[in-house]
């Protein structure tokens, strides 16, 4: 795998009356090393009663990444956990074999929401074993040439985020100052940019919000050239070995496991445990193979 810069444009679709932006994935661009689903949220404007409403629905073989620029989001899972996120705070959910969980607004936030969720795939090492989730109120920091960096997940710059991780892998949260700043790499790591606000230029391309820059791997550093302050995320490691099959919520490494998931979740199996949620339960027809075979 060789350095590049590939930019495409995200999809845009609406998840609980707030606009997404889906980076990642797209056609061609599955993965990016373990990380494999980037939902860019917002801006939106929310009250206190109707804000990112996704009541409670089902995930297998993930992490879930949740990691606000602007906004309160209340967090409840199947796990009993009920966290309120603020911006500079992480919360991360580990699916394993079977988690539930809702996104809702907080009862008592009116303002803007702006933020990024991501799913990082599980190895075959963990994706079967017991749902947990854990909630960080710091996380590292580290100053470069004009950008303060923090780690949200992996080691960075010589910071380390305390979040738990499964593979070798990394996102980094850009606040960038006007000017040019040198992102230190790993060369055995892909990588890809996504902008929340204002532009970065980078190996002779610009990345904007709405899009992804893929970079590759094989790079030690990269240079980014802001005209204004801009937030941007840095997401890499080391390109996930396994087959990934995904659908709905689902990451998985095949359909036959990703049915028999949806058939539990349908049942209202234990494996997937009750969200104390007042928002309904969130349920879809079957996968299209099943459709497409009767």
């Amino acid at each position: 795998m060789q350095p590049v810069l590939e930019i495409t444009e995200s999809r845009n679709t609406e998840l609980g009356g707030v606009t997404i932006r889906r980076a990642l994935p797209r056609r061609g661009r599955r993965t990016v090393g373990a990380w494999c689903f980037v939902d860019h949220m917002g801006p939106a404007e929310v009250t206190e009663t109707h804000g990112l409403d996704v009541g409670p629905h089902p995930h297998i073989g993930l992490q879930t990444v949740t990691w606000l620029l602007e906004g309160e989001v209340l967090h409840r899972d199947s796990l009993g956990s009920e966290q309120l996120i603020r911006p500079g705070e992480l919360n991360l959910m580990t699916a394993g074999h079977g988690v539930s969980h809702a996104e809702e607004a907080t009862g008592a936030y009116r303002g803007p929401l702006h933020g990024v969720q991501l799913w990082v795939a599980q190895p075959d090492a963990t994706r079967d074993g017991d749902p947990a989730f854990e909630h960080l109120s710091a996380l590292p920091q580290v100053e470069l040439d004009q950008c303060t960096a923090t780690v949200l997940v992996g080691d960075f710059a010589g910071g380390a985020s305390p979040a738990r991780r499964d593979t070798e892998h990394v996102g980094v949260d850009l606040r960038l100052r006007t000017g040019g700043t040198v992102v230190p790499l790993r060369a055995d790591f892909e990588y890809a940019l996504v902008v929340f606000d204002g532009t970065v230029s980078l190996a002779g391309g610009t990345v904007e919000p709405g899009h992804l820059g893929y970079l590759g791997a094989g790079r030690d550093e990269v240079r980014l050239q802001t005209a204004q302050p801009t937030r941007a995320l840095l997401i890499g490691g080391v390109p996930f070995p396994e087959q990934v099959s995904m659908w709905w919520n689902y990451v998985a490494r095949t359909q036959a496991e990703i049915s028999a998931a949806h058939a539990d979740w349908n049942a209202e199996s234990p494996r997937f445990g009750e969200v104390a949620s007042l928002l309904p339960r969130i349920t879809v027809g079957p996968p299209p193979w099943s459709a497409q075979h009767g």
